[in-house]
């Protein structure tokens, strides 16, 4: 059974294509404009194990909201897509993910009840990359991104002081708990409802 999906996305603010195949080999591409929030999205792929193609052209020249928020969407209803009925994932993941002086705690269930909670705080905000990536757009990101894919996603500052450090290990966090997540170890959904 493939697990793959393609899926795009077109409004008058961007245009977002994203391809996902959950047993790839971890290649990632990320073309969004925006550098910072590309080494981000080639976390999710390489860490997650799957492979990942992202394009996303957006008004930049507005704000970078827009371009991650859609890209986010897409690519949660991208893993939706890929994930099918859920039979046979582990569903549920939790991973301590250290880099560096940053430590962040990722938790998530593949539960189709979107919820996220959010616990990210930096000291001074400053913008990463140019064009900038605003480090607060990536608690949208998350929302986003759990909400189009139906999943329950915690995500907890344990300590750190870089803001680059802090991100990358939310990125590689909620990567190593996909990979986890959706891994296949049986043939049922895993739910005593009998869906998810």
């Amino acid at each position: 059974m493939s697990r793959t999906a393609t899926r795009t996305r077109e409004t008058k603010e961007t245009r977002i294509d994203v391809q996902l195949d959950l047993d790839g080999g971890g290649r990632a591409e990320a073309d969004t404009g925006l550098p910072f929030f590309d080494h981000m999205l080639a976390q999710l792929g390489k860490h997650g194990g799957f492979d990942l193609t992202v394009s996303a052209k957006g008004d930049l020249d507005v704000d970078a909201h827009h371009t991650v928020e859609d890209t986010a969407i897409v690519l949660g209803e991208a893993l939706a897509a890929a994930l099918g009925d859920k039979a046979g994932v582990r569903r549920f993941a939790s991973v301590l993910l250290p880099l560096d002086e940053a430590l962040v705690e990722v938790a998530l269930d593949l539960s189709g009840r979107p919820f996220v909670v959010y616990e990210v705080e930096f000291g001074e905000v400053l913008p990463l990359g140019t064009p900038p990536f605003d480090p607060q757009m990536a608690e949208h990101f998350f929302q986003s991104f759990a909400t189009a894919a139906g999943m329950t996603l915690h995500v907890r500052l344990r300590s750190g002081r870089n803001t680059h450090h802090i991100l990358e290990a939310a990125f590689k966090g909620l990567a190593r708990c996909l990979r986890d997540a959706v891994r296949v170890e049986g043939d049922t959904v895993p739910s005593t409802k009998g869906t998810l």
